[in-house]
């Protein structure tokens, strides 16, 4: 009895203070701050008084210090922040994914309709703008339930907004179990720590700040967090879309997101919206009339999913790299927890470089020729890459990202490296060849050059880098999609893929020349261990990723300029300050004309070599590859403004499960060569990413590359009939022929000014090396004045040079 009568007292007491500091709710002044702190001052020595057990044991602080304490600000109080949301964005701004441990998206106060303001502070808090960091008549019901010995809370709480905002605040920002349980737990120390909070972010805050804060923070349930990710989570709108229906029925979720779920419990929900719409009524926010029209309305929710990770996004794997790029790049964090939490509440958006066009069109190509769950269990993996900026533009393995023990789904992501997806690599094959071919020109060898290639070679006179003997008595071949026994040229070899043509070529220009020239452009092994060195170098053993090698291919298609590839463009953060990414740091790594050499011999690949007929209809060129025993297979090509490299084989080995006698749509009996699956699925990826683009052109190597007189190194002679002078001289510029203007004849053919003939005349077979021969142009003078009888003009001048890489687009 004398506690309770002591209490009654303490009541009338703190009433007429709490009064007065309620008066200076919303004075700024430095008088309203000194009355209001003065007040709080006195409040926490009674509070102390009250409550100096539990405050000892929760604070760490005695009674005579509390007020001191209460009326400093937590030093925490800068750094506690909401967790966020963070989203993966295309290049278009489109989205891939979302990331998050809670779902929300922080919006200010003026995006949100204001009946939800009014709604929420008629239910939780209803004179929110009359009193400072402590309601009253809340706090007096807690204060006296805790000196009747009760350590819990009343039934009708005693947190306004503001400690509500803090209790929310240290409970999302608690990183241990026993954080978490200390931000809830009933106990006079929990609602001293808030009101310590509280206090600080009333003097630090206005009021519809602190109003903003608190409705993005709390915790609407069906693991929605803000009223944003609510709105659209229950009704698919908005926050500034929600009607005064949609606004009650979320302004009594707060009071327990479970309990009062609108999917989940519809009853409860109704029920405690029609309690929120008479408590508006009541207190004159709405007349009665409406409240009682709102009440009779159904509820009608429209749930919206926001998925959760790369999973289900439509380019997974391109999100699992993105993803892995954050979690391992310590550009992003020193440890792996800092990374960890920036990524999933760190509330960024992430512009990447994926192009849907690409992306697209790389799925349906590979789906088309591997189905994810054929019977076989083979799989396939594609990666491009734009030439001059190492943007990844597309990445797709062709299954679901998921548990591998599931038909059709991995989470290995055989297109990257085992730290951007856990996949050791594969054996590149024959695509390593153009390592070598590009070491031979970067050492002057020519175009023309020959070399006898027998039909087996067992290595011999090799070296690694650290001068070692790597040679081998095992006497290597040619696989069948290659040819032996005779005299090849650097064209030609390259076209036939001999095997043992590059085993001698990289005998000559040294193996470990061969191994450097490879790491300048990129290559490197997917477990992250150095390349191995061995004679066989060149017929591609290293297990490398297809991204690796796409990237590598794309030096060739910037005219030897390495970019190092990158999927992120930029990073904001939630605040829209920006965080460094990482660099594609392009660099010349070798020569432009070595670069057009090698552009040169691999565009024949598509009209002369192991790729015929998978042309796209503009300048391409490429490299087969077939791995030994037919573990697997390859192709590598581009064009000027994008690079692809494809994998095709099976992820339980290649070795046990080789790529023969497999049945896919495309492809039903015998071994899988370079060109039998992955050059289709590159053709059926490439012609549909590029549409509508602009065709690139390579560049004429050199004339130190073409050695006279050759013959297998000819052009031909373009048919530039009919075009104006500057038209022809520009084609056959861009071919690298000298060109002069000769005599102007008349003509019954040619209009005035027109080309009526050229020497060499069209479809003529020219030695590029040959610096005699330069392209004379007789021009037209129209018709003679002897009226000679027009005649029909000849047939379109591309017909002499179809699909030629060379032309001018």
């Amino acid at each position: 009895m004398g506690r309770a009568r002591g209490a009654a007292g303490f009541v009338t007491y703190v009433r007429s203070m709490v009064s007065a500091m309620d008066s200076d709710a919303h004075g700024r002044g430095k008088a309203g701050a000194a009355r209001r702190l003065a007040g709080y001052s006195a409040l926490a020595g009674l509070l102390s008084a009250l409550l100096v057990l539990p405050l000892a044991c929760v604070a760490g602080v005695g009674a005579r210090d509390s007020a001191e304490w209460l009326l400093t600000e937590p030093v925490d109080l800068g750094d506690l922040a909401t967790p966020q949301r963070s989203t993966i964005l295309a290049a278009d701004g489109s989205l891939i994914a979302t990331f998050y441990r809670q779902n929300r998206v922080d919006v200010p106060l003026a995006k949100v309709a204001p009946i939800v303001a009014k709604a929420v502070i008629a239910i939780e808090d209803s004179r929110f703008y009359e009193h400072g960091a402590l309601d009253l008549k809340g706090t007096l019901r807690a204060l006296a339930s805790n000196m009747g010995g009760s350590s819990g809370p009343s039934p009708q709480g005693g947190s306004g907004i503001t400690q509500q905002y803090v209790k929310n605040l240290l409970y999302v920002n608690a990183e241990s179990d026993a954080e978490r349980q200390d931000a809830v737990e009933t106990t006079p120390g929990r609602k001293i720590r808030e009101l310590r909070y509280a206090i600080a972010i009333e003097e630090r805050f206005a009021k519809d700040e602190i109003l903003e804060k608190y409705l993005n923070v709390a915790y609407f349930g069906d693991g929605a967090y803000g009223i944003e990710a609510a709105s659209r989570r229950y009704f698919s709108v908005p926050a500034s879309k929600l009607s005064l229906n949609q606004a009650a029925t979320l302004a009594g979720v707060l009071k327990n997101g479970n309990l009062y779920n609108p999917r989940r419990n519809p009853e409860g929900a109704v029920k405690r919206r029609d309690l929120v719409l008479d408590r508006m009524a009541e207190l004159g926010v709405l007349d009665a009339a409406t409240a009682a029209k709102e009440k009779d309305r159904p509820l009608k929710v429209k749930i919206t999913e926001t998925k959760n990770g790369c999973t289900e996004s439509k380019a997974a794997f391109f999100c699992d790299y993105v993803q892995r790029e954050i979690l391992t790049n310590k550009i992003f964090g020193k440890t792996p927890e800092e990374r960890e939490r920036l990524l999933w509440i760190g509330g960024l958006t992430i512009r990447t470089t994926l192009d849907w066009k690409v992306q697209n069109a790389a799925r349906k190509a590979i789906l088309r020729h591997v189905p994810a769950k054929n019977r076989d269990g083979k799989a396939a993996a594609q990666v491009l890459v734009e030439p001059g900026t190492g943007e990844i533009k597309g990445m797709d393995v062709g299954r679901d990202l998921g548990p591998d023990q599931e038909r059709g789904k991995t989470w290995i992501n055989f297109a990257a490296d085992a730290s951007h997806g856990t996949s050791i690599g594969m054996a590149a094959g024959s695509t390593f060849k153009a390592f070598t071919l590009a070491a031979a020109f970067h050492e002057g060898v020519p175009i023309g050059e020959r070399i006898t290639a027998p039909s087996g070679y067992a290595p011999s006179g090799f070296k690694d880098c650290k001068g070692r003997d790597v040679s081998d008595t095992k006497v290597l071949t040619n696989s069948s999609d290659g040819a032996g026994g005779k005299s090849f040229s650097l064209l030609t070899g390259t076209w036939n893929s001999v095997n043992t043509f590059f085993l001698l070529l990289e005998k000559r220009v040294g193996l470990c020349d061969t191994v450097k020239m490879a790491k300048k452009l990129g290559i490197r092994r997917a477990d992250g261990k150095p390349l191995q060195e061995f004679a066989s170098f060149t017929l591609g053993f290293n297990d490398v990723s297809p991204l690796r090698v796409a990237a590598a291919y794309a030096a060739f298609g910037a005219r030897g300029k390495y970019c190092e590839p990158i999927a992120i463009s930029r990073i904001n953060r939630a605040d829209g300050k920006s965080i460094p990414v990482p660099k594609a740091d392009c660099e010349q790594v070798i020569d432009k004309g070595v670069a057009d050499a090698v552009n040169h011999v691999l565009s024949g690949v598509f009209t002369k070599g192991t790729a015929r007929g998978l042309g796209i209809g503009r300048p391409a060129a490429g490299k087969t590859g077939t791995v030994d025993n037919y573990s697997a297979a390859w192709f590598a090509g581009y064009t000027p403004q994008l690079a692809s490299a494809v994998w095709v084989g099976d992820p339980r080995g290649g070795y046990r499960h080789p790529m023969t006698n497999v049945c896919l749509p495309t492809h039903c009996g015998g071994p899988v060569f370079g060109a039998s699956i992955p050059g289709p699925i590159w053709r059926d990826t490439m012609g549909p990413a590029l549409s509508g683009s602009p065709a690139g052109r390579f560049y004429r190597p050199p004339s130190m590359f073409f050695r006279k007189g050759s013959g297998e190194d000819n052009v031909k002679m373009p048919d530039v009939r009919g075009m104006s002078i500057d038209a022809a001289i520009k084609r056959l510029s861009a071919m690298g022929f000298d060109v002069k203007v000769g005599d102007h004849e008349y003509s019954p053919r040619y209009k005035e000014g027109q080309v009526m003939a050229t020497d060499p005349a069209p479809g003529a077979s020219i030695d590029p090396g040959d610096p005699a021969i330069t392209v004379t142009l007789t021009i037209s003078k129209g018709r003679d004045p002897h009226h000679t009888p027009d005649l029909p003009p000849p047939p379109d001048h591309d017909s002499a040079w179809p699909n030629s890489p060379w032309e001018v687009p």
